[in-house]
């Protein structure tokens, strides 16, 4: 089984809780096929009108520009990652109340229909990714967990909604390292405690893939 893990952070660890999410995670894989995609390493141009030129010259046959070409080759590896995984996990920060604008082109490319959803004769939406499993490893330096703070979180509730609710994929783990700004008197035991979880994460593959 493959595992494909989505980097959403170009921070280095020393600076970033959700990088040294990432690092933790993945010092701690074992014995299994892992594939990272950086989307702040790879070339990622925003979706939007091109995408839409460039479907419509494809099917005609007309010559692309270079960013049409670029969007095209980017939305397919994108999706063709997605695809070869059976498991996938997403590192990534809040940052001012939802994702990296990196990432959310990344979930631009993937969320199509009749790739990752359809609908049905009645208009119902169906998933079509449930055969996969998805984790989340997030860092948020405020405290977003209380009733009141919650709804303005739009980072791992978003990906939840996008790959667990759309998608249909089986959130098998969520690790969320939160209050570490707001509290920085208490952040290394709190980072400490969140990465002791990552480690668990990532062990807990193991037997996952038997």
């Amino acid at each position: 089984m493959n595992i494909l893990v989505v980097k959403a952070n170009n921070r280095p660890a020393s600076e970033a809780v959700s990088s040294k999410m990432y690092d933790t995670f993945m010092e701690n894989l074992e014995g299994v096929n892992v594939t990272t995609f950086d989307v702040f390493a790879e070339d990622m141009p925003y979706f939007g009108q091109d995408l839409f030129n460039a479907f419509g010259k494809a099917s005609s046959g007309e010559e692309m520009t270079d960013v049409e070409q670029r969007i095209l080759a980017a939305k397919q590896k994108a999706m063709d990652a997605l695809t070869a995984a059976d498991i996938v996990v997403f590192a990534f920060p809040l940052w001012n109340l939802t994702i990296p604008a990196k990432l959310q082109t990344f979930v631009d490319y993937v969320y199509q229909a009749g790739y990752a959803f359809k609908y049905d004769e009645n208009g119902q939406m169906v998933q079509l990714m449930t055969d996969k499993k998805a984790i989340i490893l997030s860092a948020r330096g405020g405290i977003y967990s209380t009733p009141e703070a919650a709804p303005m979180e739009m980072a791992a509730n978003y990906m939840k909604n996008v790959f667990g609710g759309v998608f249909g994929m089986q959130i098998i783990d969520e690790v969320i390292i939160e209050g570490h700004n707001a509290m920085p008197d208490q952040a290394e035991a709190i980072i400490a405690d969140g990465l002791e979880k990552v480690k668990a994460a990532a062990k807990n593959l193991t037997p996952v893939l038997v």
